[in-house]
């Protein structure tokens, strides 16, 4: 693979011990001759960059270094311009199930990526629009999932859901997870959804605790078109409380009669691994895999 001399640098905002680790990480990059952009929002704070050039939409870097948790990387994938641009990720979060590296690992490895030792692994996206009177009003991309959900009451949604136009099922439930199979270890599992590798061109379809036995999570193709209508209550209350929420971290407000309409993104993410395929390593050694309790 090609070396990657070009390097923009972002980070999770409120990281522990922030100044320690961006320096360490700066002198192993700097140390191959590479040259580091800056994400000076995320960055102000940090003494050691000040010097550096700031990344601007005009920049043409060959890869970002991520230093944060899943969340970081969700944020970071859908603030790229050219999604071309691989990531390099090194987890300083919690669980950091889409990092590639420990920061103990970046002493060693970040080196070796930057000098051509890596594979690219993709993985699919999902663009997420949202129609009212037939109109898109709202639009976004997902890696992890979109997820519908009522908000202020504790009350059942009715959500009919299409697949390619063909009637699926009216959901009565807390709310419906779309996910791509990067996001079925994520909101998706936590609802009861099944795990899927994120080699596979598939979306998961996750009921949030349905009031039905009938309404299971299901697994559908990649090339699918999911439109879910949000179904108007006789109340009315309750249409201003229902929500749309992008990987967690973006929210729109939707209303009685909306259709949330997902498909697979025509881009996919890029990210630098050392080796193909460690999914089955991050299940035990981050999700802890098949342990007896």
């Amino acid at each position: 693979m090609q070396k990657l001399k070009r390097i923009g640098l972002t980070v999770k905002p409120y990281l522990t011990e922030k100044e320690e680790t961006i320096e360490r990480l700066l002198t192993l990059v700097r140390n191959t001759g590479a040259e580091v952009f800056i994400d000076r929002k995320n960055l102000e704070d940090v003494r050691c960059v000040h010097l550096l050039p700031q990344l601007e939409d005009d920049i043409v870097v060959d890869a970002m270094l991520v230093v944060g948790g899943d969340g970081t990387i969700l944020r970071s994938v859908r603030e790229l311009k050219d999604f071309r641009v691989p990531l390099i990720t090194v987890n300083k979060g919690v669980v950091g199930f889409l990092a590639e590296l420990s920061l103990e690992e970046a002493e060693t490895m970040l080196s070796k990526m930057l000098a051509g030792e890596y594979v690219i692994e993709e993985r699919t996206m999902l663009s997420v629009e949202v129609l009212r009177r037939k109109k898109t009003v709202f639009s976004g991309l997902v890696l992890n999932e979109a997820a519908i959900s009522q908000g202020n009451i504790a009350r059942l949604l009715d959500l009919r859901t299409s697949v390619n136009n063909n009637t699926l099922a009216t959901y009565h439930a807390d709310g419906l997870i779309i996910a791509t199979p990067t996001g079925s270890t994520a909101y998706s599992l936590a609802a009861g959804g099944p795990v899927v590798h994120p080699r596979l061109s598939a979306m998961i379809l996750t009921p949030i605790n349905p009031h039905s036995l009938t309404q299971k999570p299901i697994v559908i193709p990649g090339e699918s078109v999911v439109e879910t209508e949000v179904q108007k209550h006789e109340e009315g209350f309750l249409d201003t409380r229902v929500s749309l929420t992008l990987d967690g971290q973006v929210y729109e407000q939707l209303s009685g009669g909306d259709v949330v309409r997902v498909r697979m993104h025509e881009e996919t993410a890029k990210f630098v691994r050392r080796e193909h395929d460690k999914f089955y390593h991050a299940l035990r050694t981050k999700l802890r895999w098949g342990e007896r309790i």
